[in-house]
């Protein structure tokens, strides 16, 4: 999957964490680790959604930090 942020086109490779809350509606919290021009990059999104009304919004989506390289020592 391809999602574009800010001019910059990421390319999503796996979830780290998840957890949700439950509110008027449930919280998800995800981690995940995406591509952004080959460097791997872990973002977190904050997303509230209430089934019953077809509401859906992503309250936060943030950068975190660059993903460790993949090493074998």
């Amino acid at each position: 999957m391809l999602v574009f942020v800010q001019n910059s086109m990421l390319e999503f490779k796996k979830v780290l964490n998840a957890k949700q809350q439950v509110v008027a509606g449930t919280v998800y919290y995800i981690t995940f680790e995406v591509t952004d021009g080959g460097h791997k990059k872990v973002y977190e999104a904050k997303v509230w959604v209430k089934p019953w009304l077809n509401f859906k919004e992503v309250q936060e989506f943030k950068l975190v930090a660059d993903a460790p390289c993949d090493s074998s020592a």
